[in-house]
């Protein structure tokens, strides 16, 4: 009988719980990490790829590209924005990016959120931006490093 009670409990859906959202502050930021939610105050929002659906090939939606600067408390980024994320990505809003990344655009870093995360626009937040400290103005290289 025992065996059934947990048979009637697999059925019912125990999921695992969802883990609560740890949230990074902007210059927590380091290349090639992934996974991060923050929020953060869009500044700026500037169209720069915006690409009409191609006659070729008409189930292709157009393609639309922003770089936004967005930042908290702590620091700012420029944020690239894709196609829907767009309209979200206002000057005055804030936003909460789920499961954001680190892109790598000519040796500086760039936020990105792929279609593994969210961008959810939420109420106004109550902290001032540091603009002074912009992650994305830090250049990059990539060493090779030769362990002997």
């Amino acid at each position: 009988m025992a065996s059934n009670s947990n048979q009637q409990q697999q059925q019912e859906g125990n999921k695992p719980a969802k883990r609560k959202p740890v949230f990074t502050k902007v210059d927590q930021l380091k290349p090639g990490t992934n996974g991060h939610t923050l929020v953060a105050k869009v500044l700026s929002s500037d169209t720069v790829v915006q690409k009409p659906r191609p006659s070729s090939a008409p189930n292709l939606r157009p393609t639309l590209i922003a770089e936004c600067l967005i930042g908290d408390d702590t620091g700012t980024i420029i944020f690239t924005a894709r196609n829907e994320q767009v309209d979200l990505m206002k000057a005055g809003t804030t936003v909460i990016l789920r499961n954001a990344k680190i892109d790598m655009f000519k040796g500086s870093m760039r936020l990105a959120v792929d279609k593994w995360g969210r961008v959810e626009v939420t109420e106004p937040a109550k902290f001032v931006v540091k603009e002074d400290n912009n992650l994305s103005l830090v250049e990059y290289e990539l060493v090779n490093v030769v362990e002997e």
